[in-house]
């Protein structure tokens, strides 16, 4: 098997069909396969998705118990993926399946463990465009991201990258982050970008705080390395403050007692709660983690089902 192309499906109802029909025209020179993954999708995305398995041999369908995240899903799928590369593409259109070819070329041709797309000129909204940059941002600081590499999630990985991907069990998978724990082999490659042709995208705001914090507390040491240089300044600071008011004591005025307390209580509460806000977020993460708590829950598999 050359590739497998891995789509993370919700509510595509509109668009899947005729998204799998353009990829099995556009790749029918390779062989390749087309593994989906409904994503809990609440419209009528997986009776569409079992009937366009059931009349190809080349195309798997995995349903998931309810709504994981994008990245869970794709988990999911890699999990299920046996091609030589597996490329991510998403549901709705703006990724041309054509441009996949590029992706392989590029992989074989340089020899690269992953290929990265990018966008001469991009169709997303200014906030979607907004929140890739701030997550592009917070990646090349916390992950040590190659500089300028855009993280787009149409992307192409080697097959011996994905096997070391998939050994991550963990509830909170971030591709990108296991991508950078894994190899540098890394390539990029310009793709044309549409507009999406049906519905609205489902990225929120809601779900950029979460990938922030997911980024920040699980792939990442810096919040808690951060505790020592606030502790440090904070002794700092009480020691330069303790100086000054003992030398107002000396020469006068007296400081009034109830300013210096309160103001004291105020800043010292607030550097507590921002420290214990950072220790919860561990402790909740590793609580997490070392629940059991799964990345997905398969609730049908078309493979199983023959």
């Amino acid at each position: 098997m050359k590739l497998s192309v891995i789509i993370p499906v919700y509510n595509s109802e509109k668009t899947i069909a005729p998204l799998v029909e353009t990829l099995l025209h556009a790749l029918s020179a390779i062989s390749f396969e087309i593994v989906m993954v409904n994503d809990g999708s609440r419209d009528s995305s997986e009776v569409i998705c079992k009937e366009i398995a059931s009349n190809y041999s080349n195309v798997k369908f995995i349903s998931l118990r309810r709504n994981y995240g994008e990245f869970n899903a794709v988990m999911c799928g890699l999990n299920w993926a046996y091609g030589d590369y597996s490329v991510m593409i998403d549901d709705d259109f703006q990724n041309p399946p054509a441009e996949i070819l590029k992706l392989v070329e590029k992989a074989e041709s340089e020899n690269c463990d992953v290929v990265y797309t990018y966008y001469a000129r991009k169709q997303h909204s200014v906030g979607r465009n907004l929140g890739s940059k701030m997550v592009n941002w917070l990646t090349g600081y916390l992950l040590n991201k190659p500089k300028g590499l855009y993280l787009s999630s149409f992307k192409l990985i080697r097959k011996e990258v994905v096997r070391e991907i998939i050994k991550y069990q963990g509830p909170y998978p971030y591709i990108d982050g296991l991508i950078f724990r894994i190899t540098r082999s890394i390539g990029t490659v310009s793709v044309t970008h549409l507009k999406r042709e049906e519905g609205v995208s489902n990225y929120t705001w809601t779900k950029l705080i979460s990938l922030f914090l997911n980024i920040l507390f699980c792939y990442s040491s810096l919040p808690i390395r951060l505790f020592v240089p606030i502790g440090l300044g904070l002794f700092g600071l009480g020691f330069l403050l303790l100086c000054f008011l003992t030398l107002q004591w000396i020469i006068g005025p007296d400081p009034k007692g109830w300013q210096v307390v309160t103001a004291t209580f105020i800043f010292v509460g607030g550097i507590q709660c921002i420290l214990l806000s950072v220790l919860g977020e561990y402790i909740g993460k590793s609580f997490m983690a070392q629940s059991g708590q799964p990345q997905y829950v398969i609730k049908y598999n078309s493979e199983e089902a023959l």
